[in-house]
């Protein structure tokens, strides 16, 4: 198997024009016939920052693996998944050991092409690590060069995106999400120089919607105090955000990173008397996770809990026309629930973000 990596430049500068997400699927080159350019995304989430830097793009085909409100941890390729990789020139993942399928998905397929690891010069933390771990920035960056830097992502390289015991939730954090797209960028500019100007300047536009997004979240969290910034969530997948933000994350109610986790009457009791004892306010259910279990801690616990269409989008993004259904818009809707379960009213949206 024959694969390539490439490093990230400097993060592309800002500019005004915005760019919008769109559906989940395979996305057609502009003219309807055969593409020149043939990619595969693995996630939700690493699909839609494809896409925002291919645009209108000319020749150029796009297929999302893992569609909206499916499991990452535990998704199961298709014959079809497995025929579009085969054919792809392509291939961008998650990286960190998120896409646990996907060695077996390329020995199935064929696929001989060019992969774009996103989790290339992001600082992996370890599993269960947030606010708590934001301090050791330093250690996490060391990891991330022992990580990335000196095998240089060559053909020797095989399993470079696996990363036992390290959290994989690195898009939850939108700086990490800027770092992505600039690897994107660089990636697709390298296996297609004809397309460089309109990649480029896609991902100059989404990356100013991206730094207006980290700013606008970075504001209004930081109206409230540290002590009061407390959160429990369906299962540990906010370690970055909660970092990145300085969020107490008080605990989750699947204690693993693994959605398929289920937790044990004791762990539950351990959740519902962290909660009493912090202060909590709310339990956040996920949109791709069953609310039962989360429900019955926030009743346990007397405080309110946040589902159906107030649920989170983490693992996965949302379908077509939902409120996550583009990692800005579930950026968006995350953070704002976040703020409100603290009793702030969000301030307006910048200019590139509406």
């Amino acid at each position: 198997m024959h694969k390539k990596f490439f490093g990230v430049p400097a993060l592309l500068a800002s500019a005004a024009l915005a760019l919008s997400g769109c559906s989940a699927g395979t996305t057609a080159n502009a003219d309807g016939g055969p593409a020149d350019l043939k990619i595969v995304a693995t996630t939700t989430q690493v699909a839609d920052f494809t896409r925002n830097v291919i645009g209108d793009a000319a020749d150029v085909d796009l297929t999302q693996l893992i569609q909206p409100n499916q499991s990452a941890h535990s998704y199961d390729p298709s014959a079809a998944d497995l025929t579009a990789l085969g054919a792809a020139d392509v291939l961008v993942i998650n990286g960190v050991g998120l896409e646990e399928w996907l060695d077996d998905a390329i020995a199935a397929s064929g696929f001989d092409g060019a992969t774009i690891d996103a989790d290339t010069g992001i600082a992996i933390s370890e599993i269960g690590a947030g606010e708590e771990h934001a301090d050791g920035a330093d250690e996490a960056d060391a990891h991330a060069d022992d990580a990335h830097a000196d095998d240089a992502h060559t053909d020797e390289t095989e399993d470079a995106h696996a990363h036992d015991g390290d959290d994989p939730h690195i898009w939850t954090n939108v700086q990490n999400a800027e770092t992505i797209v600039a690897t994107i960028t660089d990636g697709l500019t390298a296996v297609d120089a004809g397309n460089t100007a309109t990649f480029e300047s896609n991902a100059t536009a989404y990356t100013a919607q991206l730094v207006a997004l980290d700013g606008w979240i970075r504001t209004n969290v930081e109206t409230v105090p540290e002590s009061d910034r407390l959160l429990v969530s369906n299962h540990d997948a906010l370690g970055y955000f909660t970092a990145a933000y300085h969020i107490d994350y008080v605990g989750s109610v699947i204690p693993s990173f693994d959605d398929n986790a289920e937790p044990s009457a004791a762990e539950i009791d351990t959740l519902v008397a962290a909660i009493t004892a912090t202060g909590v306010t709310a339990v956040f259910s996920e949109a791709s996770l069953s609310p039962k279990t989360a429900a019955t801690i926030a009743t346990e616990a007397g405080v309110t809990v946040y589902s159906g269409d107030d649920a989170l989008y983490v693992d996965s993004l949302g379908p077509k026309g939902s409120a996550g259904d583009s990692y800005i818009k579930a950026q968006l809707h995350n953070a704002t629930l976040m703020l409100e379960s603290w009793g702030v009213t969000p301030s307006t949206l910048p200019a590139d973000l509406q």
